[in-house]
């Protein structure tokens, strides 16, 4: 799983560039300032995310443990909800995409969690 973790990763991370960008240039002008703001939010934690798909790649190589895979399932799907329900929010004016928003942080947050527990299980204690 290493290299997917890595290339899922870098997949995220330029899919995260080019909404950046689309969101710089093409929806400046289209969206309200709050709404662009939302979309930029969505963005962010994107990027964050790519990265820390990245360090689950870096991690399936140091420690053997079913929490990094996790970790990169969990951080994918908090990817795919807290962005995508920004995205959708902010394209749409649906505020209750909002709803789902919640959802894709506590993904997060149980990735990072995930992590950890690699982190320390796997980790050689003296």
């Amino acid at each position: 799983m290493t290299s997917s973790w890595f290339a899922l990763g870098a997949i995220a991370a330029g899919l995260g560039v080019v909404l950046g960008a689309f969101g710089a240039h093409a929806l400046k002008s289209r969206l309200t300032p709050d709404l662009l703001a939302i979309f930029e939010t969505g963005v962010r934690y994107q990027m964050y995310h790519a990265l820390a798909l990245l360090a689950v790649g870096w991690a399936a190589t140091r420690w053997a443990s079913p929490w990094v895979n996790t970790a990169g399932w969990t951080f994918t799907l908090g990817i795919l909800v807290f962005s995508g329900s920004l995205y959708l929010l902010a394209l749409t004016g649906a505020r209750w995409w909002g709803a789902l928003t919640p959802i894709g942080g506590l993904a997060f947050i149980f990735g990072w969690l995930s992590l950890l527990l690699a982190a320390l299980r796997g980790s050689k204690l003296p």
